[in-house]
């Protein structure tokens, strides 16, 4: 009986393991695919975006000399070359006729266009973004345009730029470096079901139906779903609509890469597992005089719970059958949730409770961390400027409102890796591993004119005056890089004061 019960318990706990082991992969590679569309969806948007306002730009430029041949054909030939938002850029008057167009080499100049793209921008007289279309020479093109006026509001035309789909350019490169090599890749479509980008060049442009992934994505759901692809091999999904553009971004992975890791898992758990479970059954049968010891021993250490030397005590008791085995387990449990207690004190300790950003003593153990790994460093020491008055005019429950929409900006716009934390107040520590100088400075501009951009209700934009510092520079001690820091912090905070 002892030892039918043992079977069944191991035999029930290994398949009980699994069964978690499973569901747990599943969960989370839902969710790491939900937010990984999510992300490029961001990305995308903002890509579309900047284009358009490119555009927008230049439409200004030429409402005063649209009718200066030169200015036209210099004006598509920065578009093209600036940014690399565009394959081919093109002005075209109110009639369709191309005033103007880079690369020259498409030999369109002085003709009518009749694409597609063409006609829904001398239709709608408004930026938009087209649906794929084919183009004459065989490209599948989405067009993007914005109208010139005049000063009097009269339409003159429009300024476009093409992106082929089945050619290299910013958006393909955009998402092409998302590509993972565990199976995972990502797909965009667009709301006539057609493929606008895809791993497999082949299938851009491929209407795709009969997939429940890409009708909730194109109803402008997001979230995630178990499918089969049209190779019929299930997928785990994560899709996120664009908000820009009448898009779906879909990332997915196969099931079976999901779960390739768990079978090695369970069976090195076997392997590990059954020769202790034979050794089990042996001392059960032959010891079967001494099936109280266990029992004993865990009675005597439950005396004796307080100690630190408990668990080790607990983990040298011989526990020869189901029940006494079962209660070392929980005792050992209990213990150890001791211990999580105890690590939940030490993480609450470490952590900034308005922003839940990291605290100075968390920023003490990061840099004695880069320090001792010899870990070059660079270091954002961040003010938020007259903070002061937004306490004084909206009250503190702002003011924490205020400081909380600012930490989520940090995190956003640093890198994984980049060590957020909150020191006191208004002030914010970025430091950033194996980063020079260089770097650091166009991530504090990104970070100083994306909280520029921000809009904060009910306060507005406010700003930010940021220090910049390094280690090791001049063999200076990590204490005297963080004064510099906050040194430069200080000069760029007494700027904007002069400037005020």
């Amino acid at each position: 009986m002892a030892i039918s019960v043992t079977v069944i318990t191991f035999l029930n706990g290994f398949y009980s393991s699994y069964q978690v082991q499973k569901q747990q992969l599943q969960q989370q590679t839902f969710k790491n695919h939900k937010a990984y569309a999510a992300k490029l969806v961001s990305a995308t948007d903002r890509f579309l975006l900047a284009a358009q306002q490119q555009l927008a730009f230049s439409a200004k430029i030429l409402a005063t000399q649209f009718t200066d041949e030169n200015i036209l054909n210099q004006e598509t030939q920065r578009l093209l070359l600036q940014t690399d938002s565009f394959n081919s850029t093109v002005v075209v008057d109110k009639h369709g006729v191309v005033l103007g167009i880079s690369p020259s080499s498409l030999k369109l100049q002085g003709q009518m266009l009749a694409s597609d793209g063409a006609k829904q921008a001398l239709a709608y007289k408004k930026p938009m973004i087209s649906d794929p279309y084919m183009s004459a020479a065989g490209n599948l093109i989405i067009f993007i345009s914005h109208p010139v006026f005049n000063s009097n509001k009269e339409y003159l035309g429009y300024i476009g730029g093409s992106l082929y789909l089945k050619q290299s350019g910013i958006l393909h490169d955009l998402l092409q470096v998302h590509f993972h090599e565990d199976g995972s890749y990502i797909y965009v479509v667009d709301k006539n079901r057609r493929l606008l980008y895809h791993p497999d060049v082949s299938r851009i442009g491929e209407q795709v139906f009969n997939n429940s992934v890409i009708e909730a994505v194109l109803r402008g759901e997001s979230g995630t779903r178990q499918v089969k692809n049209s190779q019929n091999i299930v997928m785990l999904a994560g899709y996120a609509p664009l908000k820009i553009a009448s898009w779906g971004i879909v990332t997915q992975r196969p099931l079976t890469a999901a779960f390739a890791p768990l079978d090695g898992l369970m069976m090195n758990v076997l392997y590990r597992t059954l020769p202790v479970g034979l050794a089990t059954f042996v001392f059960i049968w032959v010891l079967a005089r001494l099936i109280s010891k266990p029992l004993r021993q865990l009675a005597e250490t439950a005396k004796t719970l307080d100690k630190p030397s408990t668990s080790q005590q607990l983990k040298q008791v011989r526990s020869w059958y189901f029940e006494s085995s079962e209660l070392r387990l929980a005792m050992l449990k209990g213990v150890g949730l001791l211990h999580n207690q105890i690590g939940l004190l030490k993480h609450e300790a470490q952590t900034d409770p308005l922003t839940g950003l990291h605290n100075r003593r968390s920023l003490e153990l990061m840099i004695d961390k880069l320090t001792l790994h010899h870990t070059p460093f660079s270091v954002l020491a961040i003010d938020i400027d007259f903070f002061k008055r937004v306490n004084d005019e909206f009250g503190h429950d702002i003011g924490d409102i205020v400081l909380q929409s600012l930490a989520t900006i940090i995190v956003d716009v640093t890198r994984e890796n980049d060590f957020v934390a909150r020191i006191g107040g208004e002030e914010f520590i970025v430091i950033l591993p194996n980063s020079n100088a260089s770097t650091s400075f166009v991530l504090a501009e990104r970070l100083r004119m994306r909280v520029s951009e921000t809009f904060i209700e009910p306060v507005g934009c406010i700003n930010v005056s940021i220090g910049i510092s390094g280690w090791p520079q001049q063999l200076l001690t990590v204490e005297e890089v963080l004064k510099h820091a906050d040194q430069a912090l200080y000069e760029a905070k007494k700027r904007v004061a002069i400037a005020a």
